[in-house]
């Protein structure tokens, strides 16, 4: 069990170091570069659970939990190989709380000849910590993932306007992913179209039950502590049975592989009630703190044990080598600018009923229960059902982010940045997608079984049983005429609004109007039903 008088007795057996490599809770890697030259006999470990970095935004207990227990575990795995750890536990009474602070006393403690060695932060903000700091800093490159920042660097300079898909197709060539010679198997290079499949009416085929990890005595102390020290924060612990070892990662990755990924690309953007996970991998967590490293996640999806087709290993090939590097290129090639971009101007805050899923919109209301009680809610709940609603609705997209953020127990600020203020709410103007992931309810209707358990009509946009979303569909698609109307891959839309006429658009104006002053208002949470 970890404890203070740890450190205590390491102190007095060791001199002064000579470096201090910083291990921070989404770099848990033994074999990272910051390991590079490691001597055990010379150089120390440190690790600091942090006040400030549990509570800059309001973060879901399960997300706490997973962090701090993955971060114990991987001190334990560190110390059985004889490596010095010093690791700072939240409740230490001598833990400053901070970033900066605790590692300034950690520092000043400890002395080291050398330097504070660590991975490049997948958070701008603690790069800026980082590189505010009175003392010697070394950050070297993260060659967790399978393009640098300089490569993508390189390839936005020759292509500044460069899609998901050009460097999707890049970075397949470059890997001989999938490939036959210059060509991809298959004959072409997404199947987007076979991965588009709803349940129907019988729902669900069988799900494979998923992997369940059983706390041991580490994270059972973790949770405790997260009870504890955060009895105000969202979410729920119970059942908690997160993978917050490497064994458990690696576990859960076999799985995947085997018993969901067959199913996974037909079914990976259909949604039904009560299912949370359905056939995804639920590996992002993992991956985000490097406990799985992409390249061993591919290589799993490409043995293929469970013999899927290949729409979908090509398409959890997309996701990997795809969506996830080309969201981290863009985070740190446009960072801080990028978080401030709001192409759309929208001013709106969160609607409060995000934080407790009080919603008479049962798609909202299922996705949100997801988040509250698993932390997690697979992509297209995210992006068609949370997000969309929000993009609709005009939340700032900072805020969609900072909910995110604080809400899903994989979230990181360079995946959930992109994803959220770019791809979701089309604050980048374009950067991630050439056009706003927009919808009436009619699409949650083709692709869940929410619509006909609700009291709303996915078909309406007007009158009591309207569907917020296709209200919102319509004001969204009028309100922003001038600057979509001309992109080609909205012609269809644009031409079933011009067949509205002004009466009607008028009515779906009005109650737009009344949506955004009732979704928005802080007396909502009161009054869920008040549409």
């Amino acid at each position: 069990m970890l404890g203070v008088e740890d450190d205590s007795l390491i102190r007095k057996k060791i001199r002064p170091p000579r470096n201090l490599v910083l291990v921070m809770g989404d770099q848990l890697d033994a074999n990272s570069a910051a390991f590079d030259g490691f001597d055990p006999a010379n150089d120390v470990i440190l690790q600091m659970e942090l006040r400030e970095e549990a509570t800059y935004v309001p973060q879901n207990k399960r997300r706490i939990a997973f962090f701090f227990a993955a971060m114990r575990h991987f001190c334990g795995d560190q110390r059985a190989l004889g490596r010095t750890v010093f690791y700072t536990e939240l409740d230490d009474p001598e833990n400053r709380g901070s970033f900066v602070g605790e590692l300034q006393r950690r520092f000043a403690e400890l002395k080291p000849d050398g330097a504070i060695i660590v991975l490049e932060p997948g958070d701008y903000r603690v790069r800026a910590m980082l590189e505010a700091l009175d003392l010697p800093v070394e950050i070297r490159e993260d060659r967790h993932f399978l393009c640098s920042r300089e490569d993508f660097a390189a390839m936005r300079a020759e292509d500044p306007s460069m899609i998901l898909e050009t460097f999707y197709r890049t970075m397949r060539q470059r890997l001989r992913i999938l490939m036959n010679g210059d060509e991809p198997v298959g004959g072409q290079w997404n199947f987007d179209r076979d991965n588009r499949k709803s349940f129907g009416r019988k729902g669900p085929p069988l799900l494979p039950p998923k992997p369940s990890f059983k706390p041991d005595a580490i994270t059972q102390a973790v949770l405790d502590l997260v009870e504890r020290a955060f009895p105000d924060s969202p979410g729920s612990l119970a059942r908690f049975d997160l993978p917050v070892t490497r064994e458990h990662a690696l576990a859960a990755l076999d799985d995947f592989a085997r018993y969901r990924l067959p199913e996974f690309g037909r079914y990976q953007d259909a949604m039904a009630g009560g299912q949370p996970f359905l056939f995804h991998s639920v590996l992002s967590g993992p991956m985000n703190l490097h406990l799985l490293n992409p390249r061993e996640v591919l290589d799993a999806v490409l043995a293929n044990p469970g013999d899927a087709p290949l729409n979908a290993v090509e398409g959890y090939v997309r996701q990997v080598l795809g969506w996830r590097e080309f969201v981290r290129g863009i985070y740190w090639q446009m960072m801080p600018d990028y978080a401030e971009l709001n192409a759309l101007s929208a001013d709106l805050p969160v609607p409060r009923f995000y934080w407790t899923g009080e919603t008479d919109m049962r798609c909202l209301h299922e996705a949100i229960g997801h988040t509250i009680h698993h932390a997690y809610a697979h992509h297209i709940e995210r992006l068609m059902v949370l997000g969309q609603f929000c993009l609709l609705l005009g939340v700032r997209p900072y805020d969609v982010h900072r909910w995110h953020l604080s809400m899903f127990w994989d979230a990181i600020d360079w995946a959930s940045l992109p994803n959220t203020l770019g791809m979701s709410q089309h604050g980048d103007g374009g950067v991630m997608g050439t056009k706003p992931y927009a919808a009436s309810g009619a699409y949650i209707d083709r692709m869940s079984d929410h619509c006909g358990r609700c009291r709303y009509d996915p078909d309406k946009s007007i009158g009591d049983r309207a569907c917020p979303f296709t209200t919102l569909y319509w004001d969204f698609l009028d309100r922003h005429k001038e600057r979509f109307a001309r992109n080609l891959r909205m012609r269809g839309p644009y031409f079933n609004l011009a067949k509205k006429d002004e009466a009607e658009l008028d009515a779906i104006r009005q109650r737009a109007e009344t949506l955004r002053r009732g979704l928005t208002a802080e007396t909502f949470l009161s009054e869920p039903n008040q549409l």
